[in-house]
Formats: C-alpha cells, structure tokens, sequence
C-alpha cells in the first residue's frame, strides 16, 4: 500500500484515537465505582437562581468538573419558580438519575422534594439551600465570612458609626446568613444606623433593586454605606447611585463577583468600593466533588465550606485586573479551592 500523506493521516488519527480511548480507559480504572465505567453515572442539577453571571459560572463550573469525571450531566432550571423545582427534583428522579445538586431555593418547597429523592436511593449535595436532611451535605460559600470581611472593609473605610442602606430577601439560605452577620456587626458598632431595607428577588433582579435603591436615597439622603450582599443588589444600588449623582458620597460593600462586577467596581469614581467572594466556578466544581464523594461511597462532610476572598477596588486598580481570569492569575487563592478533593478524583 503506498503510504500516501491522506492514508498517513488516517492512520495517525487511528493510532490518537486509540491512544485517548485506552489513556480514558485506564483513568476510569484507576477510580472508584461507579465512575470506573465511563458515561454510566448521570446526575441533575436542578437550579432555582440563574440569572446573573454568578450563577452562569457555577454552571460552567459543574460543567467541567462533570466532563472531567465522565458523568451525564441534566440540568433543570426552574427560574425562580419554588413549586416547579420542586417537581423537577421529581422529574430527576424518573430520569433515573444517580444523584441530585440542589442549588438555591426555598426550604419549605425543597425539604420534601430532596426527601423523595433520597427514599429513592439517590444522593444529593445541597448549594446554599437548607434542605434539613443530615443525609444531605451542605456546600456553602461560608456566607458569613463573606459577610465579615465585606463589613470588616466597610469599618476600615468609613470608620465606626454611619447611617447605611441595607438590601436582604429573608427566607433564602445565604442571604439569610449573612444577615446574620450583619446583625452581629450592627450590635458590635452601635454607630452603624440602619436607614433602611429593601430587596427583592424579582426579575431582572438588578434594574428591581435600582428601582427600589432611587427610593431609599431620595427618602435617606444622609445614607454614606450601602450594605448590599448579592452582587446583582449591587449592581442595582450602583445604578442608583450614579443617577443620583452620589457615587463620591456613598459607598457599596458587596458578596459575590464577576467580570462585569469588576468593569463596575474600576470606573471612575465607582461607589462599589470592596466586595468578598468565592469563585462561582470554582464553587460549582465543589459540589461535583462533594457528590462524586457521595457515590463513591465516601463523606465529604455536612458542610463543605469553600473560603472567600476579599476584593478591594484598590486590588482591581493596583493590580490591573479586569477580568476573573486576571483575577485568579494575580489573586491565587481566589483560582482553586483544595475541597473535596480525593486522590482519586480527576480535576477539570
């Protein structure tokens, strides 16, 4: 056979082929059942938030960590809608599926669901949503230390006592423990005086709270802090605050970030001053591995707590960072979270 440059190049292609199916092949041995046989395990994530770019990380975050185990990923998405993710949780359960990540949502619509599925045989992790099931684990972002040192940064910056704006929706897990710790900051600093408190969950969950945020500033002109723990609240705060034309008088402490956040938090004058966070992909690869633990027959723990970091507007200025790529590059402990992390277990 005369061994021309197309035949090379199917044999070449063969010999990749072959070599990737059998490096594949051997991975797969090397792990734990049931991910030794590739393509066999499937799991839901079944989501009640995800609209923002927080949530579109950790979507891309679970995404990868899937790919990099080899499991069928389905995701549900209920938008915001507690009964619909309720039924979805039942939906993964008639798919068969080998286990469930519950991200966000309400406990009372949720509790009975997540029981259902694990009656089933499936196991379940749980991202920032108390299902109040000691068989599922809790992935957090440990919302009270972003809390901590978002209020930590606000004190250094405007001192101990200021009048402050305050957004929170009760009855969602995180939010709820952060206020937590805002409570705690409020009694530690009897300066702190709280103007006001607005929120709202309603979509888009930004121009909602810019809405509301017009009101409050115009009622409460002396507001100098705006605690606003959820990155779409303050993108709506921020939105306010410039067309009031007081970002040199107010400022924003925020949780949670994204590239758009950073754009924000660098423009000239920005009242966003400092938000603490995770990185949303990196949380989302978490809850992979807290479940590919369950499966495996292994514990990750009741609570999977993923740390956080604080991000100044400073930081993003000195260090030139505009992106979250930059950010992971120049802040390294933002990039990888070392949790739930076996031996056995391939990273993206």
């Amino acid at each position: 056979m005369k061994l021309t440059r197309r035949v090379f190049t199917k044999l070449l292609a063969g010999v990749s082929l072959a070599a990737t199916s059998f490096v594949g092949l051997a991975h797969a041995a090397d792990m734990p059942a049931p991910f030794d046989k590739p393509g066999e395990v499937k799991i839901a994530l079944v989501r009640y938030l995800s609209t923002g770019d927080f949530f579109q990380a950790y979507l891309s975050g679970v995404e990868r960590q899937s790919a990099a185990l080899g499991v069928d990923l389905r995701v549900l998405d209920s938008r915001q809608d507690a009964a619909l993710q309720a039924d979805m949780v039942d939906q993964a359960i008639a798919l068969g599926v080998d286990g469930i990540i519950v991200q966000h949502g309400l406990t009372e619509s949720m509790q009975e669901a997540v029981q259902r599925a694990v009656d089933a045989g499936i196991k379940v992790v749980a991202f920032d949503v108390n299902v109040e099931n000691p068989a599922v684990p809790q992935i957090e972002q440990s919302d009270r230390d972003l809390a901590r040192l978002a209020l930590e940064q606000a004190i250094a910056d405007n001192g101990e006592s200021w009048k402050a704006g305050y957004v929170y929706v009760p009855g969602i897990a995180p939010l709820d423990r952060r206020d937590e710790t805002w409570l705690e900051f409020k009694a530690r600093y009897s300066g702190i005086e709280e103007k006001a408190t607005f929120g709202t969950l309603d979509n888009p969950i930004a121009n909602s709270i810019a809405n509301q945020a017009r009101s409050v500033l115009s009622a409460n002109p002396d507001i100098t802090v705006m605690f606003a723990p959820y990155d779409e609240f303050a993108k709506g705060v921020k939105i306010a605050v410039d067309e009031a034309g007081m970002s040199e008088q107010v400022s924003i402490y925020s949780a949670d970030v994204s590239t758009s956040d950073i754009a924000a938090m660098r423009e000239p004058n920005s009242a966003w001053k400092a938000t603490a966070a995770t990185n949303p992909a990196v949380v989302g690869e978490v809850s992979v591995r807290a479940l590919a633990m369950l499966l495996a027959g292994e514990t990750p723990g009741a609570s999977v707590v993923v740390p956080p970091t604080l991000i100044t507007q400073k930081d993003l200025l000195e260090k030139d960072i505009k992106n979250m790529e930059e950010l992971s590059a120049k802040l390294p402990q933002f990039a990888h979270a070392a949790v739930a992390v076996p031996d056995w277990m391939p990273l993206p």
